[in-house]
């Protein structure tokens, strides 16, 4: 049987169960018509969002579909393979979004029964997410495959499917992170701080955006942004390996060039199945205790990184590779897992560096932010140090392919990783709506401890997702140098071209998250007015008689959030063309290596800079340094504002950004060949 379609048996198993959970978790009760109501207004405005998001999106995939056309050397199957990607990406995005919009209500009903219950519903409707992303993925692949394999020009064609995922994806991530920070921030300092009522109170004006924001940005933003990675890995694999038969690899340590695409599919299909597996694991007692949830998803992820490794192990023996490729895939396994860990250890508030947070919080908030973001700063530590020992491994085994396919190893368990992740936001949600609909403080309980797990779980995701970047935009930049016939020993630091490149790619990201922080910085300004309007000229609305205006907040989060992704998502794409096309292909090599290098730093510090602040605030409001309204809870919801862009904004749209500008320098490549530059 060709290897391709047990992939696609295992891409549509995937999806199969993310039909039944989304089945399942439709059959639950929606709740009391109060709990009703806002599931509602929540679902009317991330769909409204997403509807005007992906109409810009039409026409810019458009646009750069009839450029890529009409460049001689790529063509319109190019064309085809972007809008493809694009398609594809976008629709992943789309259910698992749309199931969780769904999910929310029913999670905070089931929660009403018992924690067991809440867990089993929001995981499965995050489930839907995770099994969309890599049944998607795979299939998509596979359909490329059989529609251009037998083409002299697939090695041109097949870039452009992770170039349309990728320009999906940043949109999505940035339009989504600005949107859901804004009105987070927005909501939490007006109603926190300034008014000292709880969060989520039905007379905040900007909670349902808030609510919105969770889905439009953790879930179609990370669902675009993982989906990306996922097809982009395998993209990078197969195309540095059929590269081998060009003459400008030696080794490549597979038998020939269909086993380029095949086990790297192979590896993803394997990795499906033990995400399978690891989903119906998940379960949980009734204690709402960080530990027990935090157990009870470990078993999940455990089970199926154990179950991918043997699944590798049996791709690589079934299909004659060389036995180096598995440790090469293993390194990258296990290096995911750890990252996972190492995130655990720095953001939740089980362990001492999110707890320290909170007690600096008792000085005032620049000690709560100074705190925090030196607890970022110290975990890029083991980050860094798992990929580094990642790469040497997988070089040590495998080469440069072996570079590439370790980012598919941990990337493989991809479709639990993404359920784990997307279940926050729905806990998120239901937590909410049991606050706005008035629900005994034990349900609230519940839902508290379902939302401290997902912003743990978030926290992971992130994590795995940026350490999943750092290889995969490696794995890019390595088939972009070959693509345009540089050899590993030409690359030098001492070139004044690459040196310069290395500097505007360092730079690069700082400028991108700049850019992003002011967009939300200014939404937020814009939120906060509004919120403080609202409490000032609608009489009764502080004593609850009377109704805030919550769609005046949606609109002002979903047009500033729209008009401000344009251009640090268009800067991102248009960057490593005008330095491939000035300063020529070496250039464009070294500015990718300072863009990967100094992005996985930054993306790693915002991202636990903020969820560790985010724990430290739910650790006070535990009841600790004295709990909600103390002047150290104040602290502690101020670190967690500033937190907020940088962990669902700013950082995470790094791992995209760094994959991007590489896989468009693939796709760039047969036009750089040879090409010296204009100056």
């Amino acid at each position: 049987m060709n290897p391709i379609i047990v992939a696609v048996i295992c891409g549509a198993l995937g999806l199969v169960l993310a039909g039944f959970m989304a089945r399942y978790v439709l059959k639950q009760d929606q709740g009391s018509e109060k709990i009703r109501e806002i599931s509602a207004a929540i679902k009317e405005g991330a769909l409204a969002f997403l509807g005007r998001e992906y109409r810009i999106l039409a026409i810019f995939v458009v646009v750069v579909g009839i450029i890529l056309g009409v460049i001689p050397m790529l063509g319109w199957w190019v064309t085809l393979s972007f809008v493809f990607g694009a398609v594809c990406s976008g629709l992943a995005g789309f259910i698992g979004m749309n199931m969780a919009i769904r999910s929310n209500s029913r999670t905070a009903a089931a929660a009403q029964k018992s924690l067991n219950d809440g867990l089993r519903v929001s995981f499965r409707g995050g489930t839907v997410m995770g099994m969309c992303v890599v049944g998607i993925g795979i299939l998509g692949l596979s359909v490329m495959y059989f529609a251009f394999h037998n083409s002299l020009d697939f090695l041109k064609i097949i870039p452009g499917f992770g170039f349309g995922a990728s320009s999906v994806a940043i949109f999505a991530r940035i339009g989504g992170g600005i949107y859901t920070k804004a009105a987070d921030t927005g909501a939490d300092l007006v109603g926190k701080v300034e008014k000292g009522i709880p969060e989520d109170d039905p007379r905040n004006a900007a909670v349902i955006a808030d609510f919105v924001g969770d889905n439009v940005g953790d879930v179609a933003g990370m669902g675009a942004d993982l989906f990306e990675s996922y097809v982009d890995s395998i993209i990078a694999t197969m195309a540095l390996c059929m590269m081998a038969y060009t003459a400008t690899m030696v080794n490549p340590l597979v038998p020939n060039t269909e086993t380029a695409y095949f086990l790297p599919m192979m590896v993803a299909a394997g990795g499906i199945i033990a995400s399978i597996i690891g989903v119906f694991l998940v379960r949980v007692g009734e204690k709402p205790e960080m530990g027990a949830l935090l157990n009870a998803l470990r078993r999940g992820t455990f089970s199926a990184s154990i179950l991918a490794a043997i699944f590798a192990f049996l791709a690589v023996y079934f299909l004659n590779a060389d036995i180096g490729i598995f440790w090469a895939i293993l390194a990258g396994l296990v290096a995911g897992v750890l990252i996972g860990e190492s995130t655990n250890y720095f953001t939740s508030y089980a362990y001492s560096p999110t707890r320290r947070i909170s007690q600096s919080s008792q000085t005032g908030a620049a000690t709560t932010i100074v705190s925090g973001f030196a607890n970022g700063l110290m975990s890029t530590f083991p980050p860094v140090i798992l990929v580094a020992i990642a790469i040497l491994v997988a070089y040590k085994f495998a080469g440069m392919y072996g570079v590439a396919i370790a980012g598919i190893g941990m990337l493989s368990t991809l479709g639990i990783t993404d359920a784990t992740d997307a279940y926050g936001p729905v806990a998120d949600n239901a937590g909410g709506i049991v606050e706005m609909s008035g629900l005994p403080p034990e349900i609230r309980e519940r839902t508290d401890a379902l939302d401290s797990l997902g912003n743990t779980t978030a926290a992971t995701g992130k994590g795995f997702a940026i350490g999943s970047a750092a290889l995969t935009a490696l794995a890019l930049m390595l088939a972009y140098s070959q693509a345009v016939g540089i050899k590993p020993d030409v690359i030098s630091l001492l070139d004044s071209r690459v040196f310069a490149g290395v500097f505007i790619g360092a730079m690069l990201p700082a400028v991108f998250c700049a850019m992003t922080l002011n967009a939300v910085s200014k939404t937020s300004f814009t939120i906060i007015n509004e919120v403080r309007r609202q409490f000032r000229e609608i009489k009764g609305l502080m004593e609850g008689t009377a109704r805030p205006e919550y769609g005046k907040c949606v609109d002002i989060c979903t047009g500033a959030a729209l008009k401000a992704m344009i251009i640090p998502s268009l800067m991102t794409i248009i960057a490593p063309i005008i330095i491939g096309l000035i300063l020529g292909p070496l250039a464009l090599a070294g500015f990718l290596l300072g863009a990967i290098a100094c992005g996985f730093i930054i993306a790693i510090t915002f991202a636990n800079a903020g969820g560790s602040w985010d724990n430290a605030k739910k650790w006070i409001e535990k009841g600790h340094l004295g709990g909600k309204g103390s002047d150290a809870h104040k602290a502690g919801v101020v670190g967690d504002t500033v937190g907020d862009p940088m962990k669902d904004t700013s950082g995470p749209s790094l791992n995209i950004m760094i994959k991007l500008m590489s896989i468009v320098s693939l796709v760039l490549a047969p036009v750089l060949i040879g090409f010296p530059g204009l100056l």
